[in-house]
């Protein structure tokens, strides 16, 4: 899903689809209301299938999106704590957290006091 959004802002597109998942959505839910996206809507293919079609945000025909960087991979988890910075980042990133209440940025499971798995860092 990252690869496809980075994809998409790199050729200036203003629509990307992606497979559908829930995690997928509760990923993009945080971006849009992060102010990353402008949107995303569900829609069914066929019985069986969904796709996700996201409408990407620019501004003065920059992208809102400077960079998009997978931080847990399965081969190689990375946990923090709530209290727990992320490094290496830039100073104004979103870093989204999969914690056990749901996934968040990282901002909202300090005001939640939880910790989690750090899916990707957004700039």
């Amino acid at each position: 899903m990252l690869t496809r959004i980075r994809n998409a802002l790199m050729v200036k597109k203003r629509f990307v689809s992606i497979p559908y998942s829930k995690f997928k959505e509760e990923i993009l839910k945080v971006l849009v209301r992060s102010g990353f996206l402008i949107s995303y809507s569900v829609e069914t293919i066929n019985d069986f299938s969904k796709e996700i079609i996201v409408k990407l945000k620019y501004v003065n025909g920059e992208s809102s999106i400077l960079g998009i960087k997978r931080q847990s991979r399965s081969s190689c988890p990375k946990y923090i704590g709530f209290t727990e910075r992320i490094g290496g980042c830039p100073q104004h990133s979103l870093s989204i957290i999969s914690t056990s209440k749901g996934v968040m940025s990282q901002r909202d499971a300090f005001t939640e006091k939880v910790g989690g798995e750090v899916v990707c860092t957004v700039w």
